[in-house]
């Protein structure tokens, strides 16, 4: 019987938590964009509902919440019978949809219009827009239905030959011929300069600016409200125990400490989300079994159910995971020499400031290492240094200065190294069982 009420606690939690973090669950009531999606929903509303015509531009950067605003207006909007039963939607992405033949075809199969075209030929792209716009007409041929137009990554749009499908979608919202909007999402600022002369005239020029600069207070609250059980949740004890556990892991300082590092790197919410999903999915939500050890005291009415909620120590790996430098885990599988090699040049771009180096350079680096040393386990014929040498280009660790450096001898190439100072040392901090006198060498100031 407990398991049972377990099993079932377990996954309406789990339930939750996917749909906020895999399904971007939309917010019951938008912050610091009320303005902006009042603004939106009575342009849509005038489209869908009075047959008004319309273009708009949604501009801010990445993270900003674009297309959640647009999501919420239309949800919104959707709640009025007369938008639910009339309004179509075409959903067009300029990653996707790299041609104006493709976006066509699209159109045609989002407007379920496939058998009305058929084998038609149509002599040109306004043609065969104005006829598919010309088929959604009603019975009595005297209206159309409205057609709201989302074109995502706006800009990539534009890149298409004379830019013939913003053309033609600009001119129908702009004439009488059907009631259409046309939405456009982008995170270019200077989106219009990018439109032909053509284009632009036909465009109504409304922008709607979206700024994503949060506070870190703001930042945190998100990562409280992602993270908590709603209050309509069927089992309140629990519930409460989960909340007070989410509270406790915010007000932790080693967890604030955690979120600043990511909030300085990135404002962006769908980075938030991805971070926090890290870990939440590495850990079961609730002990299967009888627990009296937690970090949280359960008054829950179902006994032996215990929240196990995030640990701090749980999102400290997930941030040690997701700021994991690639290259400098590529140092732990280098051999001693490609490791000894590194050093030399590490050392030949502190006494050159970063100048190009050659492989006789850093052979010669790497013999005076030798000579201080006289340790015989060192001493590596010339052909095997090269071959190490070819291997760290490989690895691309290090790569020529220019493309002519082909035509050089290969002693004399002049390369560069791809990783800096703390890079190097901190791989040797972890290269598993690395001599110490290579590590004295990569701490010395000299070579």
């Amino acid at each position: 019987m407990i398991i049972c009420i377990i099993g079932f606690i377990d996954v309406q939690v789990q339930d939750i938590l996917r749909e906020r973090f895999c399904r971007q669950q939309l917010p019951d009531r938008l912050e610091g964009v009320e303005a902006q999606h009042k603004h939106l929903l009575e342009l849509l509303k005038r489209t869908a509902v009075h047959g008004e015509s319309n273009s708009v531009l949604i501009v801010g950067p990445r993270g900003a919440g674009k297309t959640m605003l647009l999501k919420c207006v239309l949800r919104d909007l959707l709640e009025e019978k007369e938008a639910q039963k009339n309004l179509l939607q075409v959903h067009l992405n300029g990653l996707l949809q790299t041609d104006d033949r493709i976006a066509l075809k699209e159109i045609t199969r989002q407007l379920h219009l496939e058998n009305v075209v058929g084998d038609k030929v149509f002599g040109s792209f306004a043609e065969n827009l104005a006829f598919l716009l010309e088929a959604l007409k009603k019975g009595d041929r005297s209206s159309s239905r409205p057609v709201l137009f989302v074109l995502d990554e706006f800009d990539l749009f534009a890149h298409h030959k004379n830019q013939t499908l913003l053309y033609n979608l600009f001119d129908v919202s702009q004439s009488a011929q059907a009631p259409v909007a046309v939405v456009g999402i982008t995170c270019r600022l200077d989106v219009l300069e990018l439109l032909e002369k053509r284009v632009k005239s036909r465009f109504s020029h409304r922008q709607i600016h979206l700024l994503s600069n949060p506070t870190f207070p703001q930042y945190l609250e998100r990562v409280r409200t992602q993270l908590s059980l709603p209050d309509r949740f069927p089992d309140q004890e629990f519930c409460q125990d989960w909340n007070d556990g989410v509270e406790t892991l915010c007000e932790d300082k080693s967890v604030q400490d955690v979120l600043q590092k990511h909030f300085n790197s990135s404002k962006d919410f769908h980075l938030l989300s991805s971070f926090i999903l890290s870990p939440a999915s590495l850990f079961p939500l609730i002990y299967p079994f009888f627990s009296t050890s937690s970090s949280i005291s359960s008054s829950s009415s179902s006994p032996g159910v215990t929240p196990l909620l995030l640990l701090p120590a749980d999102l400290l790996e997930a941030s040690r995971l997701c700021f994991t430098d690639s290259k400098a885990n590529m140092l732990h599988g280098l051999s001693i020499l490609e490791l000894c090699l590194i050093i030399a040049m590490k050392h030949l771009n502190d006494v050159y400031e970063g100048e190009p180096f050659n492989l006789q350079m850093v052979h010669n680096e790497f013999k005076k290492f030798l000579q201080r040393k006289s340790n015989s386990m060192y001493n590596f014929e010339q052909p095997v240094i090269m071959k190490a040498f070819e291997h760290l280009q490989q690895l691309e660790l290090i790569r020529p200065v220019d493309s002519t450096a082909a035509k050089t001898q290969r002693e004399y190439q002049l390369m560069r190294l791809m990783l800096d100072h703390s890079q190097i040392m901190e791989a040797l901090q972890k290269y598993p069982q690395c001599p110490t006198d290579v590590k004295q060498w990569a701490m010395s100031a000299f070579g």
